[in-house]
Protein backbone atom coordinates (compact mmCIF):
# COMPACT_ATOMS: atom_id res chain seq x y z
CA UNK A 1 0.00 0.00 0.00
CA UNK A 2 1.65 3.51 -0.77
CA UNK A 3 1.25 6.72 0.89
CA UNK A 4 -1.84 8.09 -2.05
CA UNK A 5 -3.97 5.45 -1.50
CA UNK A 6 -3.72 5.24 2.85
CA UNK A 7 -4.38 8.83 2.32
CA UNK A 8 -7.13 8.85 0.51
CA UNK A 9 -10.91 8.44 1.83
CA UNK A 10 -12.43 5.18 3.23
CA UNK A 11 -15.42 3.59 2.47
CA UNK A 12 -17.13 1.88 5.47
CA UNK A 13 -20.30 -0.66 6.00
CA UNK A 14 -22.55 -0.35 8.76
CA UNK A 15 -25.05 -3.03 9.70
CA UNK A 16 -28.01 -3.33 12.12
CA UNK A 17 -30.68 -5.26 13.17
CA UNK A 18 -33.10 -4.12 15.40
CA UNK A 19 -35.45 -7.02 15.22
CA UNK A 20 -35.03 -10.70 14.21
CA UNK A 21 -35.27 -11.39 10.16
CA UNK A 22 -34.69 -7.40 9.79
CA UNK A 23 -31.40 -6.00 8.80
CA UNK A 24 -30.79 -2.20 7.72
CA UNK A 25 -27.24 -1.58 6.25
CA UNK A 26 -25.88 2.16 4.97
CA UNK A 27 -22.30 2.55 3.31
CA UNK A 28 -20.58 5.81 4.31
CA UNK A 29 -16.84 7.22 3.06
CA UNK A 30 -15.06 9.19 5.29
CA UNK A 31 -11.43 10.10 5.83
CA UNK A 32 -8.61 7.95 6.21
CA UNK A 33 -8.12 7.65 10.32
CA UNK A 34 -11.67 7.80 10.89
CA UNK A 35 -13.15 6.27 14.49
CA UNK A 36 -16.17 4.01 14.63
CA UNK A 37 -17.66 6.73 16.57
CA UNK A 38 -16.73 8.91 13.81
CA UNK A 39 -19.01 6.70 11.02
CA UNK A 40 -22.20 6.61 13.63
CA UNK A 41 -21.99 10.04 13.59
CA UNK A 42 -21.25 10.38 9.71
CA UNK A 43 -23.95 8.03 9.15
CA UNK A 44 -26.71 9.71 11.64
CA UNK A 45 -27.28 6.67 13.51
CA UNK A 46 -28.48 8.00 16.46
CA UNK A 47 -31.15 9.84 14.22
CA UNK A 48 -32.30 7.04 12.28
CA UNK A 49 -32.35 4.43 15.53
CA UNK A 50 -33.04 6.54 18.35
CA UNK A 51 -30.75 7.61 21.50
CA UNK A 52 -32.73 4.77 23.61
CA UNK A 53 -32.21 1.68 20.74
CA UNK A 54 -28.18 2.83 20.05
CA UNK A 55 -27.84 2.27 23.88
CA UNK A 56 -28.66 -1.01 23.72
CA UNK A 57 -26.42 -2.03 21.02
CA UNK A 58 -23.01 -3.59 21.29
CA UNK A 59 -20.31 -2.22 18.14
CA UNK A 60 -18.84 -4.87 16.62
CA UNK A 61 -16.28 -4.42 13.72
CA UNK A 62 -16.33 -7.93 11.28
CA UNK A 63 -18.44 -9.83 14.20
CA UNK A 64 -15.72 -8.81 16.87
CA UNK A 65 -16.68 -6.29 19.78
CA UNK A 66 -14.51 -2.82 19.44
CA UNK A 67 -14.55 -0.05 21.08
CA UNK A 68 -16.05 3.02 19.84
CA UNK A 69 -12.00 4.51 19.08
CA UNK A 70 -11.04 1.70 17.03
CA UNK A 71 -9.94 3.47 13.88
CA UNK A 72 -11.49 1.90 10.79
CA UNK A 73 -9.91 1.04 7.34
CA UNK A 74 -11.48 1.05 3.64
CA UNK A 75 -14.04 -1.74 3.25
CA UNK A 76 -14.30 -2.41 6.85
CA UNK A 77 -18.07 -3.38 8.33
CA UNK A 78 -18.94 -2.40 11.36
CA UNK A 79 -22.20 -3.82 12.71
CA UNK A 80 -24.41 -2.74 15.73
CA UNK A 81 -25.01 -6.25 17.56
CA UNK A 82 -28.22 -6.86 20.00
CA UNK A 83 -28.01 -8.76 22.83
CA UNK A 84 -29.08 -11.81 23.35
CA UNK A 85 -33.10 -12.29 24.52
CA UNK A 86 -31.96 -16.32 25.57
CA UNK A 87 -28.52 -18.30 26.38
CA UNK A 88 -28.22 -20.45 23.59
CA UNK A 89 -27.89 -23.51 25.80
CA UNK A 90 -31.16 -22.66 27.42
CA UNK A 91 -33.00 -21.79 24.47
CA UNK A 92 -31.87 -25.54 23.02
CA UNK A 93 -32.74 -27.38 26.28
CA UNK A 94 -36.32 -25.54 26.16
CA UNK A 95 -36.94 -26.36 22.52
CA UNK A 96 -36.37 -30.06 23.73
CA UNK A 97 -38.74 -29.79 26.38
CA UNK A 98 -41.30 -28.56 24.00
CA UNK A 99 -40.59 -30.78 21.61
CA UNK A 100 -38.84 -33.93 21.99
CA UNK A 101 -36.18 -36.34 19.82
CA UNK A 102 -37.42 -35.33 17.05
CA UNK A 103 -36.38 -38.42 14.50
CA UNK A 104 -34.49 -37.34 11.77
CA UNK A 105 -36.84 -38.69 8.38
CA UNK A 106 -34.45 -40.62 5.94
CA UNK A 107 -35.04 -39.67 2.04
CA UNK A 108 -37.08 -42.76 0.38
CA UNK A 109 -35.43 -44.61 -1.43
CA UNK A 110 -35.97 -45.04 -5.49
Amino acid sequence: MNADTAAGPITVEIAWSLAARQTDQVTVQLPAGSTALAALRAAAIADRLGAAALDSLVLALWGRVVPPEVVLRDGDRLELLRGLRVDPKEARRQRYRRDGIQPKRKAPRR
